[in-house]
């Protein structure tokens, strides 16, 4: 399918680079007008995932408008303003929304010593099953880490996949999670490093008071890199060797493939969290149903566009690409 490494893209004038690009809605764009409805979903292994609906009617049990299901990205949550965004735009085109925060990204620690990853398709797989029940017509959509979960969750069901799922699109995904994590080593990106490691710390300390003796806090003094965390952390908690197991087994760039629906990955080619493996242009040249955007700039989850500050330049390529038959 085309690979498109050009756009109509431009970023604003006052957002020179990368950096910009991907800090400044981050930090400074607000999304008005999105009230969710949360419900707690009970996972098999009795702990917990929070849903947030925002629905056309919010007063409807079953519906047949189209259900959009959105995956954030590390760190993140169901009010993050790339994850409103495309609430508030495709709440106007008359799609329901489903907001899912991953395993202790509510608000509250969740109940078991695993918490998520980049590759925990079976939390997904859940909520999936759960809407189905009453949508007949869903669309996925992830961001950053969800994307790359998102993608791989597609590749490992290819023919199998429920029919209900239409079509996905995702952005600003690390495919190559090994090249990501390096990536983030550079000096330039120590920002955004010690940002998700405090955070992440803090989780790892909440945790260990409730399960000692699973978690060795004292590692938390070695973490420097998302490849620290990793190898101490997310590695250990979920049953792999280490960082770079994990991130072999869980990397979507393995699993796109064998994708059987319309998917759309749109990566900036200036975008500080991604590797040149993030890009594998030759790759998706051969495959049917996977389309590829890299714009030249846009940041990470970035996309504010010159003369659009309300509504990102991602947020009408995903409807476009999403509304058409």
């Amino acid at each position: 399918m085309p690979v498109v490494k050009h756009s109509d893209y431009q970023p604003p004038l006052w957002l020179p680079n990368g950096h910009f690009q991907t800090i400044y809605p981050s930090l400074f764009r607000k999304v008005d007008g999105i009230s969710y409805q949360r419900m707690r979903l009970s996972t098999p292994d009795h702990d917990f995932l929070d849903l947030d609906w925002s629905k056309v009617n919010p007063h409807e049990t079953h519906s047949q408008r189209p259900l959009l299901i959105l995956s954030h990205g590390l760190e993140g949550d169901s009010t993050r303003q790339y994850i409103t965004g495309m609430v508030r735009l495709f709440n106007q085109h008359q799609f329901d929304c489903l907001a899912w925060n991953f395993r202790s990204c509510s608000g509250e620690i969740n109940k078991q010593v695993r918490f998520y990853h980049s590759g925990a398709t079976d939390d997904l797989d859940l909520v999936i099953k759960y809407a189905a029940q009453k949508y007949k017509e869903i669309y996925l959509m992830g961001f950053s880490l969800g994307g790359n979960l998102t993608l791989k969750y597609l590749g490992e069901n290819g023919e199998n996949l429920r029919p209900e799922i239409k079509k996905a699109v995702t952005f600003s995904v690390p495919l190559h999670l090994s090249g990501s994590s390096s990536k983030m080593e550079s000096w330039q990106d120590w920002v955004y490093t010690r940002r998700f490691n405090k955070t992440l710390t803090k989780k790892i300390q909440e945790k260990a008071v409730y399960f000692p003796e699973n978690i060795n806090t004292t590692n938390l003094s070695k973490i420097r890199t998302l490849r620290d965390f990793d190898n101490y952390y997310t590695s250990q908690l979920h049953g792999f060797k280490d960082a770079e197991d994990y991130y072999q087994k869980n990397s979507s760039l393995y699993f796109i493939e064998k994708i059987q629906i319309p998917t759309l990955i749109i990566n900036a080619q200036n975008d500080p969290f991604l590797s040149k493996e993030c890009f594998p242009f030759d790759k998706v040249n051969r495959l049917e149903k996977v389309f590829f955007q890299a714009p030249e700039k846009g940041g990470h989850c970035g996309f504010m566009q010159k003369g659009y500050e309300e509504t990102l330049w991602s947020e009408y390529q995903a409807l476009g690409f999403l509304s058409k038959n």
